[in-house]
């Protein structure tokens, strides 16, 4: 182990000493007068645009808000110009000097530093704009960043030394040995297959939810596997990338799998639950559900949950074993038409014949109602104090609200029955405490019995 470790300490250090050799030779040659004096001049165009941004930046965005009314992939390339305003300007005047310096001077030599110059930044500017296209900031900063200094490296004609360097700094693992620059290549790598990988499954979504011969269930089951299937297969070549042996993960896969049956019996069981109802299609997105005391349509079949938002813009995370294993009402599972009952009674008084016709008559004026499929009004019993009556009609929009199409229906009803006299009677009852005196005049008293009537007493 001793060994080992003096071999590794010792290759590290001729690394670093190669490659501080090699950056130690490229800063004598910069050292000469012609070269300092470029490099003069590249420091002054950058104060010149750093200068110059500042003061055209403002009147650029004044300029922006007035285009509000042009395209978003227009606006959207104007804001990064105009972020990257500095570098430009600073491009163009370096590549501008390069210009004047060939003219005046003949020896390549007198525009070397100002050449190389030139071309690092614009190799900047055409990686800040390019990486623009990567939506996560922090993916993009690290591209920016990396593409930067990999940039710089080759364009100074350091970048073989500094590979050397990175890859004398290694872990070694018996016969596996893990460098700096391969991780920084495995990283790299798999950054670009992971970007790759989102853009394939963002544009093939698309495409797959645009097919109407496909139903959302299976659609959203061919957008998973695709999803798991691309970034899986940019994980493991990652892994192949740094030089990982993936036989190995037979063992990590077992202990997975024990891991799984002991102590994840809840999250594999959503799991195959989601898989399950995207294969049965008995729920998908935008199907209207009740669950226990939760009534809402689904937003997003998940891995794990299913999405339910209500009325009251409440968003419930529903674990897809409870759509598996619970009672679900699925409102919109084979077609869209759901049928709504309410019930009302009137008066004894009130010609039954009249008031199922003005009662159907009142729910067709409401919008939501179905016209073609009529509702239809019947008689349920004749009650205590009433004719019982139960009105039924349908609607193909239960996102819209169940509770709301009710209330104007009755409503409708109200202003109906009230127009043609119809009466809504009610029970009243009168109500004594116990112990209360009895209302009206009181008894009067006996009148004594005739005098010699048996039971008279003598005076």
């Amino acid at each position: 182990m001793d060994g080992e470790l003096a071999t590794w300490l010792v290759d590290l250090r001729d690394s670093v000493a190669a490659f501080l050799a090699a950056l130690s030779a490229f800063g004598q040659t910069m050292l000469l007068p012609s070269r300092l004096q470029q490099i003069g001049v590249a420091l002054g165009l950058a104060a010149l645009a750093w200068l110059l941004g500042r003061a055209l930046g403002p009147r650029l965005e004044a300029w922006m808000r007035g285009l509000q009314g042009r395209p978003k992939w227009q606006l959207r390339l104007l804001i990064v110009l105009r972020r990257a305003l500095p570098l430009l300007l600073f491009v163009l005047l370096i590549w501008l000097a390069v210009a004047v310096f060939a003219g005046i001077y003949t020896f390549p030599s007198r525009r070397y530093v100002l050449v190389l110059v030139a071309a690092i930044a614009s190799a900047w500017l055409a990686i800040s704009l390019a990486a623009q296209l990567i939506r996560n900031r922090l993916v993009r900063s690290l591209a920016v960043w990396g593409l930067s200094i990999w940039a710089t490296l080759y364009y100074l004609g350091l970048l073989d030394e500094t590979s050397e360097a990175l890859d004398g700094i290694a872990v070694r693992f018996g016969n596996f040995e893990l460098s700096a620059l391969a991780v920084i290549k495995a990283v790299v790598l798999t950054a670009a297959l992971f970007t790759a990988a989102r853009a394939v499954t963002i544009g093939s979504s698309r495409r797959i939810r645009g097919l109407a011969d496909i139903s959302p269930s299976m659609q959203e089951l061919l957008v998973k596997l695709l999803r798991i299937g691309l970034y899986g297969a940019a994980f493991f070549i990652g892994l192949k990338a740094v030089g990982f042996d993936l036989t190995g993960l037979a063992v990590l896969s077992g202990a997975i799998g024990v891991g799984l049956g002991f102590g994840l019996q809840k999250v594999v069981s959503n799991l195959v639950s989601g898989v399950i109802i995207l294969l049965d299609k008995s729920v998908k997105p935008g199907d209207v559900i009740s669950i226990g005391d939760t009534f809402g349509w689904i937003e997003e079949l998940g891995a794990r949950y299913v999405s339910v938002v209500t009325r009251d813009g409440k968003e419930y995370l529903i674990p897809n074993e409870d759509l598996i294993t619970g009672q679900v009402v699925n409102w919109s599972h084979t077609n869209e038409f759901v049928r709504l009952d309410i019930f009302f009674g009137t008066s004894y008084a009130d010609d039954p014949h009249a008031v199922r016709r003005i009662a159907i008559e009142a729910a067709l004026t409401c919008s939501r109602v179905l016209q073609h499929r009529a509702p239809v009004c019947h008689i349920t019993g004749f009650g205590e104090s009433s004719v019982d009556y139960i009105l039924r009609f349908w609607i193909t929009d239960p996102t819209g609200g169940l509770t709301n199409i009710r209330g104007n229906v009755y409503l409708a009803l109200w202003d109906a029955f009230k127009e043609h006299g119809i009466s809504i009677p009610f029970p009243q009852r009168e109500v004594r405490l116990l112990g209360e005196a009895p209302a009206g005049p009181a008894p009067a008293a006996p009148e004594p019995p005739p005098r010699g009537a048996p039971g008279a007493s003598a005076k």
